[in-house]
């Protein structure tokens, strides 16, 4: 049996057997395999992965068969750069790229490398997220876009690279839920609106912060007059509690909400 080759055995009593390398005084772990023969050449993989520069990111997959892809990235950037990283991170100059997959390669500003570090991103569906606390958190959450955000309409790709997440590059349109920015002659101006047998306009406001309140104004509307239906509610972040306060006393939302009310035969929708 190679060095860095180890049997061990499972809990039903099966054996297995497990790859590890030692690489700048780091012992680490190339996984576990069924086979003596597959661990073996996982080892052999790893050596060469580590002494021959001339395999590179993009000439992987003609050279490694049996290591893991997101093992060989690990490997391939503590060869070039000196830095252990257990996650498929390789680092670049101002920049660092995260291999979901063998074709699915994300972009992230050096500010989040220890906390993707650290937090091994998941895909599903197009859903990229971690768990953290046992819970599941929307990689887009870190950027304050909100889960209900939709791209193109919340928030953009300024190079329209929708893989590339370094910070420079996405671009909040909505920040709150229910409030969109439209033009009008020329004038921004901050439409709220709410889901009520269709969108419902609350009311067009100077400020998305505004208009925000006036979307949380009209969900207690509809909470006093009986609809049980679970609306999201904003957290303005612009307004002290204090001044939150003075601008949902004051702010006017449509009185067409009222008269939607006024109908019996409304229904939660």
């Amino acid at each position: 049996m190679k060095p860095g080759v180890s049997v061990a055995t499972r809990k039903d009593g099966r054996s297995y057997y497990r790859g590890s390398i030692t690489y700048s005084g780091k012992h680490i772990s190339i996984g576990s395999f069924n086979a003596e023969s597959d661990c073996t050449k996982a080892y052999d993989e790893a050596r060469l992965l580590i002494k021959d520069s001339t395999i590179t990111l993009d000439n992987l997959l003609q050279n490694i068969h049996t290591l893991s892809f997101e093992k060989c990235i690990t490997l391939i950037n503590f060869r070039d750069n000196g830095i252990y990283i257990k996650n498929p991170i390789y680092l670049q100059k101002s920049y660092f790229l995260y291999y979901l997959d063998k074709s699915t390669i994300l972009k992230f500003d050096n500010d989040d490398l220890f906390y993707y570090s650290s937090h091994k991103i998941q895909n599903r569906g197009g859903h990229m997220f971690v768990n953290d606390y046992g819970m599941q958190y929307n990689i887009l959450g870190r950027y304050g876009i909100k889960p209900y955000s939709v791209k193109g309409r919340d928030y953009q790709f300024a190079n329209g690279d929708d893989t590339d997440f370094r910070y420079s590059n996405i671009v909040v349109v909505n920040k709150y839920h229910g409030v969109y920015k439209e033009e009008k002659k020329g004038k921004i101006i901050y439409a709220a609106k709410i889901h009520l047998n269709g969108d419902f306009i609350v009311g067009r406001y100077n400020n998305e912060a505004t208009a925000a309140i006036a979307y949380n104004k009209a969900v207690d509307l509809c909470r006093a007059r009986g609809m049980t239906k679970s609306f999201p509610i904003n957290y303005i972040t612009e307004y002290s509690p204090r001044e939150y306060a003075d601008v949902y006393t004051e702010i006017k939302i449509s009185s067409h909400l009222y008269k939607f009310f006024r109908n019996k035969n409304f229904r939660d929708a």
